[in-house]
C-alpha cells in the first residue's frame, strides 16, 4: 500500500466543502433571479422562498471565506522564480514537453486562482449584502448590483474551471479534498520543495 502523507487538515476540507456546496447554491440560484427561470424558483417553493435561501447561504458562504484568509492567504502572497517560471511555462498544461519548476504545496496557478476567489468573494458578499439590507439607499443598490453581477461572472467562469483542473485534469487531486491524503510518490512529484520542508524526500 502507497505511503500517505498529509497535505490538508480536517478542519481545512470541511471548510473547503462549505464554501464549495455554497458557491455552487449562490450560482444556480443566481441564475434562476438572473434569468427568472422559474423552474429553479419551483425547486425552492417560488422566488420568495429562494430569496431567503440565497441570501442566508450567502452569509455562510461569507463566514467561510473568512476562515479560508487564515488557510491559504498566507502561501498565496508569496512567489518565487520557480514560480515565475511556473508560468512561463504554462504548468505544463499546455505541453508535457516543457520542464515544470519544483513547486511548493501549492502551484502559482492556484494561488492566483484562491486571490481571485478571495477578491471577488469579498465584493460579492459586501454587494450582496448591500442589496439584501440596504433596498432605501438607490446609490448603494445600484453599485451593489453592478459589482455583484461582475464578480458573479468571474465566480461562473471560474469554478468550473477549477472543479475540472482538480478532478480530470489532475487525477489524485480531488483525494486531497476527500481525506487530505496524497500519495508521497505523487507528492514528490508534485510538491516536492513541500515534502523537501518536511523532511520526507
Amino acid at each position: 500500500m502507497a505511503e500517505m502523507v498529509q497535505k490538508e487538515s480536517g478542519g481545512a476540507i470541511l471548510n473547503h466543502w462549505i464554501l464549495a456546496i455554497s458557491c455552487i447554491l449562490l450560482i444556480i440560484t443566481g441564475f434562476a433571479f438572473l434569468f427568472h427561470l422559474e423552474s429553479v424558483g419551483s425547486v425552492f417553493g417560488g422566488f420568495e422562498t429562494m430569496k431567503t435561501v440565497h441570501n442566508w447561504t450567502g452569509v455562510v458562504f461569507s463566514v467561510s471565506l473568512v476562515l479560508t484568509l487564515f488557510q491559504y492567504l498566507g502561501d498565496s502572497l508569496k512567489y518565487d522564480a520557480d514560480d515565475a517560471q511556473w508560468f512561463k511555462v504554462a504548468g505544463g498544461y499546455l505541453s508535457h514537453k516543457v520542464k515544470v519548476p519544483p513547486m511548493g504545496k501549492h502551484n502559482p496557478g492556484q494561488k492566483l486562482y484562491y486571490l481571485g476567489i478571495a477578491l471577488f468573494g469579498i465584493l460579492i458578499a459586501l454587494s450582496g449584502f448591500g442589496i439584501w439590507l440596504m433596498k432605501d439607499n438607490s446609490t448603494i443598490m445600484l453599485l451593489s448590483h453592478f459589482v455583484h453581477n461582475l464578480a458573479f461572472i468571474f465566480f461562473c467562469i471560474m469554478v468550473p474551471v477549477h472543479i475540472y483542473l482538480s478532478t480530470l485534469a489532475n487525477p489524485g487531486t480531488l483525494q486531497i479534498m476527500l481525506t487530505g491524503k496524497v500519495p508521497l510518490d505523487l507528492a514528490r512529484k508534485r510538491y516536492p520543495k513541500w515534502v523537501k520542508a518536511m523532511g520526507k524526500m
